[in-house]
């Protein structure tokens, strides 16, 4: 399953692409299966408030990120939630992706799913 946060909608257009089951983000939100989690960044490089609380009860079946970032923000702050998760859970980085991303990402998220998370 792809789990994911998106708020101005390029994350939601980026997850059409995928070939997946779709979650997204709730604050009531539990699981109990593997998933990968696809994100935005909030304001100059920060996880979304509501992400860091879904990672809080979920985070041990996170199989990976990938970020949708601006690269406007600079090299600091673009994806810069991607890299925070990947360090502060410990799963693996797949992607960072700039506002709605190409094929060439697609191809790349969805090779990842079939063969880490969905095993």
């Amino acid at each position: 399953m792809i789990v994911f946060a998106s708020r101005t909608g390029n994350v939601r257009y980026i997850v059409s692409k995928l070939q997946a089951e779709l979650v997204e983000v709730a604050d009531d939100l539990t699981l109990d299966k593997p998933y990968l989690l696809i994100t935005y960044t909030d304001g100059f490089g920060s996880i979304p408030a509501k992400v860091s609380a879904f990672l809080d009860r979920n985070a041990a079946l996170c199989k990976g990120v990938v970020v949708s970032g601006n690269t406007n923000f600079g090299n600091t702050a673009y994806g810069a939630a991607g890299d925070k998760i990947a360090e502060a859970y410990n799963v693996p980085l797949i992607r960072k992706i700039d506002v709605r991303g190409n094929s060439t990402d697609y191809e790349a998220i969805q090779n990842y799913y079939e063969k880490s998370v969905i095993m």
